[in-house]
């Protein structure tokens, strides 16, 4: 009987650590970066990648030395123009002929889950590149606090880490 609780509390134990690595939860005072497609059609996709690429860059290099908000929103503030002319550069370089919009300000981001968390819709204040008639999927993250920035570099330098936990362990040993 002893033996039955322990592995229940084990397995408790197991699944709520499991449950909790990968929440991650966005300040309610935080400057989101958006991208929005032209449309779904597979061109459109490609190109908000490449536009999103080439302006990420960019605002990475612009928001590197902001230490708190205000400092990151009038860099951004600052820089409009600066990110209008990348994403002109970036359409004519690769040959894409549409439309764009760049804004700064408080702008609609519709209801998304993200890591597990639910982030209501709304009006946010962000930095939002518009291609086209902007009916296509989007992507979106943070820009302070850096989390889409610092995302992009856990990405670059992933490696994979292979956790053991000793209770899952004695379970699959013992009820396998």
């Amino acid at each position: 009987m002893k033996k039955v609780i322990l592995i229940i509390i084990a397995i408790f134990i197991i699944f709520t650590v499991n449950s909790k690595k990968e929440e991650m939860i966005i300040p309610k005072e935080a400057i989101r970066f958006r991208v929005i497609a032209n449309s779904n059609q597979q061109k459109d996709q490609e190109n908000k990648i490449l536009v999103r690429d080439d302006i990420q860059k960019e605002i990475t290099e612009d928001l590197n030395q902001s230490e708190n908000i205000e400092n990151a929103r009038n860099t951004l503030k600052n820089n409009v123009s600066k990110y209008e002319n990348i994403v002109s550069n970036t359409l004519a370089k690769n040959n894409m002929n549409t439309t764009y919009q760049v804004n700064y300000g408080m702008n609609y981001f519709p209801e998304k889950v993200y890591k597990g968390v639910k982030y209501e819709e709304g009006y946010y204040e962000s930095l939002v590149v518009t291609l086209g008639n902007g009916l296509g999927d989007n992507w979106w993250c943070v820009l302070f606090p850096p989390l889409c920035l610092l995302e992009a570099e856990e990405t670059e330098e992933k490696t994979e880490v292979e956790y053991k936990f000793f209770i899952q362990e004695l379970i699959d040993k013992y009820l396998k």
